[in-house]
């Protein structure tokens, strides 16, 4: 049998040999960090036997596979501590995957329920079972052996799951007592894990169907060392102080009635000042790079929607209404709206690239369940564009929007890579088509050095796609833009335009969204900067303080000069003290305050104090605006 190392080296081994002998024998010190391997680019555990020609990388715990390894190991040391506390008759399992940064495991508890204050009994048996430091084995059964033994076990869920096995070899995890259905991968033993905390514990429906029981699941996360928990535990504290969901309602940016409109924000005054600015940037941003902006519809006749193929692929996430006896759709997506305008008229090649552009309101039905503030909603909108272009143009198009990206994302700090997502089983059109598209999205990511990862299958029913992660500043990443590149829409509406020699082509389509989603976008920013905007976004940019009422007329002369300078100004003359309202306007996250008193009046100046605390007094008014201005302009 034949394995090939990382570094190319080519070795004989035995039948059976297993990673953890191959680690052995290139170093002791390579054995005692390794978690895992990858066998064939599989995940692998270390004391699983290979019996075949391969490549293999040793996994060690700084690897970015190893967290498979050990969460995957902790989801089962958590459902075997919970199997022990309530019951192996009265537990039910469902299923327990690695997620990003932890784990989760869903379970059905026959008698009783799992509440918050019991995730700290949890957690004490977890800890006894990484103390007796069990060995983790792997074992197959065929399909009639594996649905023995867990009906033997009345573990209905797990029987669901393997009828769905297409392979007659079912593999199983075996731990002290505890036996899982399981396709791995696995630690050797409990005890190579310690450093773990369970997170909360929530409803969730068995795979997701409301038409399913509801099962309890409860998250956890593990780190390789206790350093780097302590600072995920810590960040985890922070983000839940940056909550959009507590802050937008506190700083009077939005709500969301569930009653009357789930999933569908309003926005008040405050926020829909935010909106404006990032729209009114993004509109700078597309006509710079020449976009034309268009409207369309909000409301369309299904025809449209079979003929675009979202009535065939995505209907389950529309909405519709009739009048008439004809049948509309209220749109999710844009594109079959800037298809119209293309054909609105005959297009020759010299007019091409044309670069079409609208910030339009679409709505997706999204479980309740999975509806979280502004993050995953109904009613949203997206800074939507398409670019319809010849082939010979898709490159230079897909480099120009990166560029607009990047230049969208700077102002903001954001750093962030690039997710190439591949041809999806339920597509439409030939597979050499997508090979054609998926190759020039390739091309420009390596031609202009933008690190990315390939998703396969991710891609979207009609093109594949670049998808764009954003880094906020507690290191979360965010999916905000995408580009994708379709030859199946121009196909689907006959799209055209007339060639040098006169005849009919067809052209390319290219979506993106910038942004993303409007909403989305700003609950990202709202956690981002913990509700305390850059200057030039903010809702309110300055706040007059007077110390008393004496002071209140020439605080007034101040607040219209500054108004018509074009700040956002509010004066705050009420029957408070100085203390009080400056705390309250550092609650409110205001970025200046002036404080106006007996010499600010008689001298004609200001005494300004931003929200950090930072004084500058007996400043002129002149240069205080010079000061705003300089900010906002440069996006500080």
């Amino acid at each position: 049998m034949k394995i090939i190392l990382p570094d190319g080296h080519q070795k004989e081994y035995e039948n059976s040999v297993t990673p953890g002998q191959i680690a052995k024998e290139i170093s002791e010190g390579l054995y005692r960090t390794a978690v895992g391997a990858l066998v064939n680019e599989q995940l692998w555990d270390l004391e699983r036997p290979i019996d075949f020609d391969c490549t293999l990388k040793i996994i060690t715990k700084k690897d970015k596979e190893a967290p498979e390894f050990y969460r995957h190991t902790m989801a089962h040391i958590m459902a075997q501590a919970v199997v022990r506390i309530y019951g192996e008759n009265n537990v039910r399992l469902g299923i327990g995957p690695t997620i990003e940064n932890g784990f989760y495991y869903d379970f059905e508890i026959l008698d009783g329920t799992i509440t918050e204050e019991d995730l700290k009994r949890i957690e004490k048996e977890m800890k006894n079972i990484i103390k007796e430091n069990l060995k983790i084995e792997r074992f197959e059964l065929n399909k009639e052996e594996a649905l023995k033994l867990m009906k033997a076990k009345g573990q209905i869920y797990k029987m669901e799951l393997i009828e769905e096995i297409q392979d007659d070899k079912v593999s199983f995890y075996k731990q002290g007592e505890f036996i899982d259905l399981c396709r791995g991968p696995h630690l050797p033993r409990t005890g190579l894990i310690k450093h773990f905390k369970l997170l909360s514990v929530s409803g969730a429906y068995w795979r997701g169907s409301e038409k399913n029981p509801m099962l309890q699941r409860i998250y956890g996360t593990a780190f390789a060392n206790k350093e780097e928990l302590e600072n995920y535990l810590r960040m985890l504290e922070e983000a839940k102080k940056r909550d959009h969901r507590k802050l937008g309602p506190k700083l009077g940016l939005f709500f969301i009635n569930t009653e009357v409109a789930a999933g569908m924000p309003i926005f008040l005054p405050k926020g829909t000042i935010v909106l404006n600015e990032l729209v009114n940037f993004s509109k700078e941003l597309h006509k710079k790079y020449g976009f034309l902006e268009v409207a369309t519809p909000l409301v369309m006749n299904v025809k449209l929607w079979h003929q675009s193929g979202h009535w065939e692929h995505y209907k389950d996430n529309m909405y519709f209404t009739e009048k008439e006896d004809v049948e509309y759709a209220i749109k999710p997506m844009n594109c079959p709206g800037h298809i119209l305008i293309y054909k609105n008229d005959v297009v020759s090649y010299r007019d091409l690239p044309i670069r079409l552009f609208e910030f339009g309101k679409v709505h997706r039905y999204e479980r309740s369940g999975v509806l979280h503030g502004l993050l995953r909603v109904r009613a949203f909108t997206q800074d939507d564009s398409h670019i319809f272009c010849r082939k010979d143009q898709i490159e230079q198009e897909i480099t120009s929007l990166v560029k607009l990206i990047d230049e969208l994302y700077k102002p903001f700090g954001f750093s962030y890579k690039a997710t190439l997502s591949t041809m999806p089983e339920d597509h439409m059109g030939d597979e050499e088509v997508w090979d054609i598209a998926t190759n020039a999205l390739k091309n420009v990511l390596e031609k202009i050095n933008l690190d990315f990862e390939i998703a396969e299958g991710e891609g979207a029913f009609y093109g594949p796609k670049i998808d764009f992660q954003v880094k906020d500043s507690l290191g979360r990443e965010w999916q905000c833009a995408t580009i994708q590149l379709d030859f199946q829409m121009p196909e689907r509406f006959n799209l055209t335009y007339i060639d040098s020699n006169g005849k009919e082509v067809r052209p390319v389509l290219i979506h993106a969204a910038k942004y993303g989603s409007l909403e989305r976008f700003f609950g990202i920013l709202i956690e981002h900067y913990a509700g305390a905007f850059p200057l030039w976004i903010s809702p309110v940019q300055v706040i007059i303080l007077p110390v008393s009422d004496k002071y209140t007329e020439y605080s007034k002369k101040l607040v219209e000069e500054l108004k018509g300078n074009e700040i956002r100004v509010q004066l705050d003359s009420r029957n408070e003290t100085l203390g009080y309202r400056i705390r309250d306007a550092q609650m409110n996250k205001i970025p200046y305050m002036i404080i106006v008193g007996e010499k600010e009046q008689r001298e004609n100046t200001i005494s300004v104090r931003d929200r950090n605390g930072k004084e500058i007094k007996d400043l002129k008014v002149e240069k205080f605006l010079e000061i705003l201005k300089n900010e906002i302009l440069k996006k500080g």
